[in-house]
């Protein structure tokens, strides 16, 4: 591949500089994930290493029956070329699977198959209870980020007394990226104090699909209303059976007969957005999706 760089004289890359690893990424499988959902979940890890060149490190602990065993490893690696020759973009790939009596000797394992000088990202997928992800405080307190998805996660994940917990971000929260920008794209032309002024509620309305979004959007909407200067407003999340399983809807009312209204339908890929604010009447219909998992991870890990 650097042929032509030695042709004229040039030095080709030092092997690190080639090999371009930014980030350790581990992924820990719980014990609800089947072997499906973790095919599933290792792919979407090979492509986030495509465009984010990370070591990455699986962690598969076997069922509570199986106490006896050893630790066993796979490997795997790929490099693929960006938009040039100097644009290379590897992942090595260290799967570990443990039993319950080998579980003292995990976090050596871990530490050993890791850059020591790269900063740790940890993906928990799937796992029953919080207590139980709670005993990795290895991974929990020395990484810079920690993945749950809250829409698969247990009932008290957001509750539970986390050693690190401004380091928690919700995957449902990153894949509304696309949701919140094209809300906040389409309120930007009226004035803060329009939208403030006589807000009466807010509610967050969902199909079946996506409570954890709804429950996300709900959340970020109050936040943003409130810090334009809101008081006294109600705020409500609840499933709506007059909508499709993949939409959520986003609405204001207001003392004076105002309001304005979003519903984004995900399986049609479109959003619905309608606005009496005071100067007429305002609608667009917007293209929308939801972020894919690799773009998630990429969104919750450095943003």
């Amino acid at each position: 591949m650097w042929a032509d760089t030695a042709a004229r004289g040039e030095d080709a890359p030092t092997t690190e500089d080639a090999k371009a690893t930014q980030v350790n990424f581990v992924l820990h499988l719980g014990f609800a994930t089947t072997p499906e959902d973790a095919a599933t979940q290792f792919q979407t890890a090979v492509s986030f290493s495509r465009r984010d060149p990370c070591r990455v490190v699986v962690l598969c602990p076997l069922p509570d029956e199986s106490t006896e065993g050893e630790m066993r490893a796979k490997v795997y690696g790929e490099c693929t070329l960006g938009k040039s020759k100097g644009d290379t973009r590897c992942c090595e790939f260290v799967m570990l699977s443990y039993p319950r009596n080998k579980r003292q000797f995990l976090e050596s394992q871990v530490s050993i198959c890791l850059s020591t000088d790269l900063p740790l990202y940890y993906w928990a997928h799937r796992f029953s209870t919080s207590a139980r992800l709670a005993e990795y405080s290895y991974l929990l307190t020395r990484a810079r980020r920690i993945l749950i998805d809250t829409a698969i996660a247990p009932p008290d994940v957001l509750t539970y007394p986390w050693p690190k917990p401004d380091a928690f971000r919700d995957l449902a929260y990153a894949r509304l990226l696309p949701v919140r920008q094209s809300i906040g794209q389409f309120l930007s032309r009226y004035p803060v104090g329009v939208l403030a002024g006589g807000l009466r509620s807010v509610a967050v309305g969902h199909g079946a699909g996506h409570p954890a979004e709804a429950r996300v959007l709900l959340g970020w909407a109050r936040e943003r209303i409130l810090a334009c200067g809101a008081t006294g407003a109600e705020f409500t999340c609840k499933p709506d059976a007059m909508m499709p399983a993949e939409a959520v809807g986003l609405s204001f009312a207001y003392d004076n007969g105002r309001s304005f209204s979003m519903q984004a339908d995900f399986a049609q890929g479109r959003a619905d957005f309608a606005a009496d604010l005071g100067s007429g009447r305002n609608v667009l219909t917007a293209p929308i999706s939801l972020l894919g998992p690799e773009s998630a991870l990429s969104e919750a890990m450095f943003f």
